[in-house]
Formats: structure tokens, sequence, C-alpha cells
């Protein structure tokens, strides 16, 4: 592998090289844009453009395009030429200021939730300089945000972007009260682990289900999956040591912080995890790392499945969000301090933040909800439905004796007072970690344990710092206002833990007994998405958006009927690639395999006259029975799923899907998962589950 420090960022227009290539004003100005949002003006502009292009040049670009996050999920990107016609039919290579700013896609082509008719074409990507471009593939990347004609946002980026801005502006109020003046700038910040699974490529072009959804439509348990533990941590196998070395020298080329590798639970699964950076930079690298980490499979005759659940009854895969609040100055505000300020500072924002999760628990579920993560939430590892915050022993201790007013049991025998006690030490990590809590705190962040694998994370984090922003602005006011701060901070701190201790749990998530208590408690239970999405559109939450002007009215009820549109177009591809499968692989292999038996039985009773051949008869039975069955299911499948599908509402048709569409395709599962472990090894219809999870 090439030097480290040097490959490390080599592929991107970072602050260095635009120090190292951009006049002194020039990068001044683009820095002044980085830190205040404030508009390049065209001079300098066409100074940075320039710089970019003769860079991208150096490194092979012919081309470049505006890298943009619709709302599909995935990355979009236009190539353009960097060629101009000169005179005697040459080219040159040019690249403006206007092209570097702003670019024009055409905005009907992607999801609008009906914002954007197929006439309505006209749509923008505006450039982020606070999200470095990048040199892939030969074309230079743009980090842009997309808006439709009318001022929409029809991204990611765009409300991430906006949600960040307000909750830099409630935290500094807050560090104010605390006498902090010098900070300028708060960001939350963000690192993603990112679970996957790998599988052989050419077994993965042999199951239509992997191919067309991402996940297996069917599949017999194998004799062993992951209850040997052998898995986790495991020695990596050389073809998967191979594809981590390449993958990691790609991703660092792109500046993205890979830290972390390793076996997961399940056989075949694996994690990378990266180091913090700002939530949209973050964000903007985990979309790229995806992206990067299915190429460089394809590399090694290897597939990356990146589905919240490929395989039915091993770990499903998530993508931990582990988030918190940095100063300009590097202090991060969810680090317990050394002093009573730090300690009753950082009270106040773990307040903020249980506060934040109990009063939105619905938006916090929504954010996370998809038709493959419905799958994975509850089970193998995966935190449940339920939202809750795990605190940990020693800081639930803590918040306990401030709540009832009793001494804390380290301390004094006096009650813990916010602002003059000093708190016990709580190191990073000091207490066991709960896998089944949704939202963890884990020493100094908190990780929030509930995407899934392929989602993008922008929308969680857009989320938090919204929820959070609000609650912070909540207790601005109010402190602004006190004539005594201490004796204010803390009624304020002691009233809404009270308030809202019911969201605090510590035990097993996964319990009957938690769903039971939970619901005593008055937390929701959201365990698919049609249950979900009527939540989101509730009065509360558009005032909570709309208020910090991260969505709009119409944006929100955009994002309403794209999110429920993604879930029933995913639910249609899903049934008809299961009704192709049983009716062009599984029956026809079925028949294949019975006619060999039937021969079996008939040849041996030519050999042997008063053989009963009750073994292929005994099978025949079984396989005729099974595969009437399966027919029938097949037929109840498609007329529930005709019914779902003609459905003009998207919600009802998502209801419609969840209540008889998807039960119709687990007993079409059931019944096909008893037939394959009765055919032979050469009339197996498609790669089985041990074939797939232990063949790399």
């Amino acid at each position: 592998m090439n030097n480290i420090p040097e490959l490390f960022g080599s592929m991107v227009f970072n602050q260095k090289v635009m120090q190292e290539r951009l006049p002194k004003d020039t990068f001044k100005a683009l820095k002044k844009t980085f830190t205040d949002g404030t508009p390049l003006e065209l001079e300098v502009a066409n100074q940075v453009a320039h710089a970019m292009k003769e860079w991208a040049i150096e490194k092979g670009a012919t081309h470049f395009c505006h890298w943009f996050q619709p709302l599909t999920g995935v990355t979009a990107e236009k190539h353009d030429s960097f060629i101009t016609p000169s005179e005697n039919g040459q080219v040159i290579m040019t690249f403006s200021g206007k092209e570097l700013v702003k670019g024009e896609p055409d905005a009907s082509s992607f999801p609008s939730g009906g914002t954007r008719a197929t006439f309505e074409a006209r749509g923008y990507t505006v450039w982020d300089p606070t999200s470095y471009a990048f040199v892939k593939e030969h074309t230079l990347c743009i980090p842009t945000a997309f808006c439709s004609y009318n001022g929409e946002a029809l991204d990611k980026k765009t409300p991430l972007l906006r949600s960040m801005e307000s909750l830099n502006k409630q935290t500094l109020r807050i560090l104010r009260l605390f006498g902090n003046d010098h900070a300028v700038h708060v960001d939350s910040t963000m690192g993603p682990e990112q679970e996957y699974f790998i599988i052989d490529e050419k077994l993965y072009n042999k199951r239509k289900d992997l191919k067309m959804c991402g996940r297996t439509l069917f599949g017999s348990k194998p004799s062993k999956g992951q209850e040997m533990d052998d898995q986790y941590f495991a020695a990596l196998k050389p073809r998967i040591v191979s594809y981590m070395e390449d993958l990691n020298e790609e991703l660092w080329k792109f500046g993205v912080l890979s830290k972390t590798e390793h076996n997961e639970a399940a056989p075949a699964q694996h994690e990378m995890a990266p180091i913090f950076t700002t939530s949209n930079l973050s964000v903007d690298q985990n979309q790229l790392t995806m992206e990067v980490m299915k190429k460089v499979a394809r590399r090694h005759g290897l597939v990356c499945l990146l589905h919240e659940k490929p395989f039915k009854g091993v770990n499903g895969s998530g993508k931990h969000n582990n988030w918190s609040l940095s100063t300009n100055e590097g202090e991060n505000l969810l680090e317990p301090g050394a002093t009573p300020r730090q300690n009753a500072q950082f009270l106040l924002f773990l307040t903020a933040l249980i506060k934040a999760v109990d009063e939105n628990q619905d938006l916090l579920r929504i954010t996370v909800a998809s038709a493959g993560n419905d799958h994975r939430l509850g089970s193998h590892e995966a935190p449940p439905a339920i939202m809750s915050m795990y605190l940990g022993e020693d800081l639930y201790a803590v918040i306990k004796s401030i709540k009832e007013g009793k001494p804390y049991s380290d301390k004094s025998k006096t009650s813990m007072r916010i602002g003059a006690d000093v708190l016990p030490s709580i190191p990073k990590d000091t207490t066991d970690r709960n896998r089944t809590s949704p939202f963890a705190f884990t020493g100094n962040k908190f990780e929030f344990r509930s995407p899934g694998s392929s989602l993008s994370v922008a929308g969680p984090n857009t989320t938090i710092n919204a929820i959070v922003a609000a609650t912070l602005k909540e207790f601005a006011d109010e402190l602004e206002k006190a004539q005594n701060f201490d004796s204010a901070l803390s009624e304020l701190i002691k009233r809404e833990i009270t308030a809202h201790w019911k969201i605090i749990f510590n035990g097993n998530g996964y319990g009957e007994e938690w769903i039971a208590e939970a619901q005593k408690r008055g937390l929701l239970n959201l365990k698919r998405l049609p249950d979900a999405m009527p939540h989101y559109l509730a009065k509360k939450n558009i005032d909570l958006y709309t208020s910090q002007n991260i969505y709009t009215e119409v944006e929100m009820k955009s994002h309403y009927d794209v999110k429920l549109e993604k879930y029933t177009k995913m639910l249609n591809i899903e049934v008809k690639t299961a009704l192709e499968m049983v009716n062009t692989d599984i029956l026809p292999s079925c028949f294949k395999y019975m006619e060999v038996v039937a021969g079996s039985a008939l040849k041996t009773k030519e050999l042997l006259s008063d053989a009963k051949c009750s073994a292929q008869t005994k099978l025949l039975a079984q396989l005729e029975d099974l595969t009437a069955r399966l027919s029938d299911k097949a037929d109840e499948l498609r007329e529930k799923h005709d019914t779902a599908r003609h459905l003009e509402d998207n919600l009802k048709k998502a209801q419609i899907y969840a209540d008889s569409v998807i039960p119709a395709m687990e007993e079409l599962r059931i019944i096909a998962d008893k037939i394959e472990p009765l055919l032979g090894e050469d009339y197996k219809p498609y790669p089985s589950y041990e074939d797939l999870l232990f063949s790399v």
C-alpha cells in the first residue's frame, strides 16, 4: 500500500490544496464562506473554479459533475466535459465560476411527492462549499444541494444544512449563558458505523431476489447460522482481507476517515467505522462509502449487500449513528466536565436530549422507517421500534438523585446541587453497552442504533439536530429571562428530567416485559412504516420543522408521499420477484425432481418386484402436497397484491401491503423454505443460505 499520509485525501480538493493553489485573498474569502455562509463574489468563484479545474485535470479528470443527494436516498450526478470549442476545430479546457456554483439538472425525474410535474422539468444544483470536491473515475465531483425551480428542497442535504444552522444558533445561546463568549460556531458531529454483507458474485447472479430486491425472499435456514458465536471479531478470511485493504485505500484517497474494520456477528457480515467529523461532511462521505463498497467488491468477484435484512434468521445490518456536539474550539458538549460549571452545562445538554427524544419519538421512528428496516428492528441485536434512551448506571444514578432530590450514593449525604457539585468521573464507555437501546449514551456521544444500513443518514441527523435545537430554544428563552440563573437552571433540569423520565430505560429492549412496560409509560410502538407515517404531518411536527426553516409544509408533505411511495414500490418489486421465482424456479425444480423420484420408484419395482418404495412414495407425497399449497399461496398473494397496488391513496396502499400482502409473502416463503431441503442438490432452484453465507 502507498504511504498512507500521502495517500489520504489525495483525490480531494481540501483546504490544504486550496491554500496552496489559491491567492491569499481568494482563500480568505472562501474560508469566510465556510464559516459564515457568505455568498462568493463571481470573481472569487471564477478563481476557485480555475484552480479546481487545473488540480482535477492533474488527477486525470476530463469531466465535472454536481454530485447531489435526491430523495431516492442514493446520489446522482450528470457529467459535463471541460472541453470548449476554439478556433480551427480545436478545444480548450474551461470551467467557470458559474458552472461551479450552479447547475441545472432535470428535476421532474426525481422523487418530489407531487410537487413537480413531468412538464415542470427545471431544477437547480447549488455548490456546498463546506463539503470538499473530489475526483472520482475521471470526474470532478462537486457536492451540491438540489432544489426545484420554485425553491423547494428536493434533496437530503438542504434540510440537513438548515438543521445544523438552527442547532448552531440555539447552542450558542446556551453557551453564552454559561459565560462562553469565545466559541463562534457549534456543529453536530457524527460517525456512522456501517454494517454490510459480502457474498460471492457468481452465487449472487443466480438469485433473482438478491439482484432485484437486495435481499433473499426465500431461503431455508442452514444447519449452522451464527449460534456458535464464532464469526464476531474472528480472523478475517483472505478474500475479505484483500477486499478491506482495497476498500480502505479507496476511501482514504477520498478523505474518508475509515478507522475500524472487523467481522460482525452473522456469517458473511462485516463492519467499517469512520472517525467523527461534522454531520454534513460525514453524511456525504457515508454516501460515497456505500458506493465505493459496492464497486470495490465487484473488482474482487464479490457483492456488497447493504439491505437491512438480506438473510432471514441471522442478524440484519444497521448503521449506528454516533451523534454529538462540538464547538469550533474542539469542545465536545456531551463530555462530562471536571468542574461544577462544566457539569451543569453537560447536564443541561443531557436534559435537552432526554426531552427532545421523549417528545419526538414519532419523528425519530419515522426517520429510520423503510420496508427493509421494518424487517430488522426488534430482532437479532437490532433495537426495537419503541424509542427509549440508555444512560448507563452511573449517569442514571446521577439524574435519579436530581429528580428525587436525594443524596447521590458516591457523594456526601446532601442532594446534588446543580452548578455547585462536581459530578463523579464519567469516562468514555464507563458502563456496559446496551445493544437493545435505540438511543444510548456512550461516554461523550449518543449512539442512535435504529438507522438501517442502506439508509442515508442525512434524515436521522436532520431530525436529531432539529429536535435538540427546538428544545434548546425553549431552555434559552426561559433561562435568559431568569433573575437568578443558577436556581432557574437547577429548577429547569429537575423539572424536565422528571417530566420525561419515562423515556429512560437501561434494561432489555427485547423482553416482552418491556413492551408491556413501555405501553404503561405511554411510549409509542410503531412497528411498521405505515403505522409511523400518519404522525409525520401532525401539527406539532409541522410547527417544529417550519419554525426553524428546516422544511416548509409543502416539503414535508412531499417527503411524506415520497416515503410512502418508496415503501409500496419496493414491496411491489418484491411480490413480483417472489411470484416469478415460484413460477419459473421453484415449481419447475420441484416437478423435475418429482419425476426423478418417481422414475427411481419405477426402476426399483422393475428390479425388485415386491419393493414398496416407501421412501420415494413418502417424499413424492410431501412434495406434491407442498407444491400444491405453494401454488395456492402464490394465487392468494397475487390477488392481495392486485388489490393493494391499484389503490390511489398512498397511506391506504401502504397499510394494505403491511396488513395483507406482507403476511401473504411470508406464508408463501414458509412453504417454499420447507421444499428446499427436500430437493436433491442438483435440483435446487438457487444457491442456498449455506452457499451464500459460507462460500467467501
